[in-house]
C-alpha cells in the first residue's frame, strides 16, 4: 500500500490537488504559529485515548516522546528560518508527519476518532486564552503608566474641552483617568470573554461527536479549559469567541485612537502643553524642524483596520451553513492579524505616555475667563437665583464683556452689579477668578477635585491589586 494512505486525507483521491487550489488552501504559513498547542493538545488527546485503553503503553509512550522532539524540531526551524517549509498543507499534518519519524507506526494511532475541526479549533482556543493573558497583562501596565501620571501630575491644571472648544478648568489627572477608566472596562470585558472561551470542544470529532467512550471533561480538565462544549455541531462551527475578540479589539483600539488623537492635538504648537519624547517621534525628510507624532497617528490608523477585521470576519460568518466550512480557515489569520496589531497600539501607547511630559504653565497659560462663565452661575444659584436665570445672566454678562472689549475677569465690579445685584461685593465676585477654587468645587464622586480625583486613583489601583493577584 503506498505511502500516500497514510496522508491527512486523499485515499480516494486518484489526483493531486491542483498548485492553484493549494496556494489558497494551504495554511501552514498562518498556522504553523499554532504548533505548541498542537502538540499539547495531541499529547492530551493521546493521553485520554491512552486512559480510556484506545492506545497502548507503549505507543503512548512513544508518541509523547516523539512529540517532545518535534517541538524541539519546529522551534530550531522556526528560529532558524522564520517559517516552515515542510510540503504539508497545515500546522496538524506537519506535527503528524514529524511525529511518525520519531514515533513509527505509533504515530497512525494518535488521530484516531479526532477530526481536524475539533482539533484546529482546540489549538486556536489554547492560543487565544494565552493570548488574552499576555493582552490583558500589556493593558493593566498602560492602566498603571496612566494612574501613576495622573497621580505626579494632580496639581496641573489645564483647559478641559467639549466639541474641541475650551470648557472648564480641569485637573489633567482627571483627564488622563478618564481614558484609565475606559481601558479598566475593557479588562473587564476581556475577562468576561475567558469564560466562554475556556470552553473544550476537543472529543467533539468532525460533526457527531466521538465514537469512543472518552472522558470530554477529564481532557479539557488536562488542557486547562474549564468546561467541555455541549454540543459537537456548535463546537466545531462556531466561532463566536473569534467575534468576541474582534468585537473587543476594536473597541479596545476606539479607546487607545481616541487617546491619541487628545495627545497629538494637545502636542501641537498651536495647544503645545505636551511635549513627545525623541523616541516615540519623528522627522520629516524635507523639513527639519518637525516633530511628528507618527506613533500615535499609527495607532489611531489601526482602529480603522482593526475595525475593518472585525466586520470582514462577521460578513465571513453571516452566510455559512452549519458546523465546519472551509471559509472558517481564515480565522486565525485575521486573529493573529488583529492580536498583533493591538498588541503593538498598546505598546506603542505605553512608551509614548511614560515618556511624554507636561507643561504645566503653557497648560494653565491656554485657560481664559470665560472658562469661568459656569462658576458666575454657580455663584448666583449658591444666592438663591434659579439656574436657568442664572445661565441667562451670565450669557447677558459675556455680551457685555465683549462690547467693553475686556474678558470677564477684568470687566467692572459696577458691570456686573448693574446686570445682576446678586453677584455680590467685590471681594466675593474676584475669588470665583480662581483656576484652583474652580477645580476644587467639584467635590462629588467622579469630580475634578484634588480629593475626588484621589478617591479615582484610589480605586483604580485597588482594582489593579487585585487583578493582579
Amino acid at each position: 500500500m503506498s505511502e500516500n494512505r497514510y496522508q491527512l486525507w486523499g485515499g480516494c483521491f486518484e489526483e493531486e490537488a491542483s498548485q492553484d487550489l493549494r496556494h489558497l488552501n494551504d495554511s501552514l504559513a498562518v498556522d504553523s504559529r499554532l504548533f505548541r498547542e498542537d502538540i499539547r493538545g495531541s499529547s492530551a488527546w493521546a493521553q485520554e485515548l491512552n486512559k480510556s485503553k484506545h492506545l497502548s503503553d507503549d505507543h503512548y509512550i512513544a508518541i509523547i516522546e516523539g512529540l517532545k522532539k518535534v517541538e524541539i524540531d519546529i522551534e530550531r526551524d522556526l528560529n532558524r528560518s522564520g517559517r516552515l517549509l515542510d510540503k504539508e498543507e497545515d500546522i496538524h499534518s506537519v506535527v503528524e508527519r514529524r511525529l511518525q519519524e520519531y514515533a513509527g507506526d505509533a504515530a497512525l494511532h494518535l488521530h484516531t476518532a479526532r477530526s481536524r475541526n475539533d482539533q484546529s479549533v482546540t489549538d486556536t482556543k489554547l492560543w487565544m486564552l494565552n493570548s488574552v493573558k499576555n493582552i490583558k497583562k500589556e493593558l493593566l501596565h498602560l492602566i498603571s503608566v496612566v494612574s501613576k501620571r495622573a497621580e505626579n501630575e494632580i496639581n496641573v491644571i489645564a483647559p478641559g474641552y467639549t466639541h474641541l472648544q475650551r470648557a472648564q478648568p480641569i485637573r489633567w489627572s482627571h483627564f488622563m483617568l478618564s481614558y484609565a477608566w475606559l481601558l479598566k472596562d475593557d479588562v473587564c470585558r476581556l475577562n468576561e470573554q475567558v469564560k466562554r472561551l475556556s470552553i473544550c470542544p476537543l472529543g467533539s470529532g468532525a460533526i457527531a461527536g466521538c465514537a469512543l467512550p472518552i472522558d470530554r471533561v477529564r481532557l479539557a480538565h488536562s488542557l486547562g479549559f474549564n468546561d467541555i462544549t455541549p454540543n459537537s455541531m456548535f463546537a466545531v462551527g462556531s466561532r463566536d469567541y473569534i467575534v468576541e475578540f474582534l468585537n473587543w479589539a476594536a473597541l479596545c483600539s476606539v479607546h487607545l485612537s481616541r487617546l491619541a488623537e487628545d495627545l497629538i492635538i494637545y502636542s501641537t504648537q498651536e495647544f503645545g502643553f505636551v511635549q513627545l519624547s525623541d523616541k516615540f517621534s519623528t522627522g520629516s525628510s524635507l523639513m527639519p524642524q518637525k516633530r511628528n507624532p507618527d506613533g500615535l497617528e499609527l495607532v489611531r490608523g489601526a482602529a480603522g483596520m482593526l475595525l475593518g477585521d472585525s466586520f470582514s470576519f462577521n460578513c465571513t460568518l453571516k452566510g455559512l451553513p452549519s458546523t465546519y466550512n472551509k471559509d472558517l480557515q481564515v480565522d486565525k489569520e485575521i486573529t493573529f492579524r488583529s492580536y498583533d496589531r493591538l498588541m503593538h497600539c498598546i505598546k506603542v501607547m505605553n512608551g509614548t505616555i511614560r515618556t511624554m511630559t507636561v507643561n504645566q504653565d503653557k497648560a494653565i497659560g491656554l485657560l481664559d475667563s470665560s472658562m469661568l462663565a459656569t462658576d458666575l452661575a454657580h455663584a448666583l444659584v449658591r444666592r438663591g437665583v434659579p439656574f436657568r436665570k442664572a445661565h441667562h445672566i451670565v450669557g447677558f454678562v459675556l455680551r457685555r464683556a465683549a462690547a467693553l472689549g475686556v474678558d470677564l475677569k477684568h470687566m467692572p465690579h459696577k458691570e456686573y452689579i448693574a446686570i445682576c445685584p446678586e453677584f455680590g461685593s467685590q471681594e466675593e465676585l474676584e475669588k470665583i477668578f480662581s483656576w484652583e477654587s474652580s477645580v476644587e468645587q467639584y467635590t462629588s464622586a467622579g469630580g475634578t477635585s484634588r480629593d475626588a480625583v484621589w478617591n479615582q486613583l484610589q480605586l483604580l489601583q485597588k482594582w489593579l491589586q487585585d487583578e493582579h493577584c
